[in-house]
């Protein structure tokens, strides 16, 4: 079977072969290492400067009960503490599924933690003993930016993270 030419794949198809060219990479940078600081930077930074529309990158940690800190990202300032019962973030650190937002302005309790923000999404990360660590946040200033293929890459590469 040949192999499709580049204009001839679908859009998905082109955000899925980025998605796979992204975790190489990320895997090869973090083959080794140990230190889950330097992981959530390395991650943070790599898909942020490998997506366009990717506006803000980063995860916020869990260090308390109910209660998320921001830990490493690129982009603008976020807020630095999230409760779990305030925003797309704390819904996906509640919930511990992915929450996959097109419009946030029709998200309830959403935390405007940047005004430019128009779609988002949080994926938790998860030892693996169940725990919740952390949770991927992903913004984009274009509404409905992110899709089931985002989903998918973005959950399969927070299971290794845990």
């Amino acid at each position: 079977m040949p192999a499709t030419a580049p204009w001839e794949m679908a859009a998905s198809d082109h955000r899925a072969a980025a998605y796979e060219s992204a975790r190489e990479r990320i895997d090869a940078l973090l083959d080794g290492e140990d230190d889950w600081v330097a992981a959530m930077a390395t991650v943070a930074c790599e898909l942020h400067h490998h997506f366009e529309h990717y506006d803000w990158t980063g995860f916020y940690r869990v260090v308390a009960p109910q209660l998320l800190k921001v830990g490493p990202y690129q982009g603008g300032h976020g807020c630095l503490s999230i409760p779990f019962d305030r925003g797309v973030c704390g819904a996906a650190a509640r919930s511990g599924q992915t929450q996959l937002v097109p419009d946030v302005e029709a998200f309830p309790d959403h935390i405007a933690c940047s005004s430019s923000t128009r779609s988002e999404i949080v994926v938790p990360v998860a030892a693996p003993d169940g725990r919740l660590l952390a949770v991927l946040d992903v913004d984009s200033d274009r509404l409905a930016a992110f899709d089931e293929t985002d989903q998918e890459h973005l959950e399969a590469l927070c299971q290794t993270l845990g």
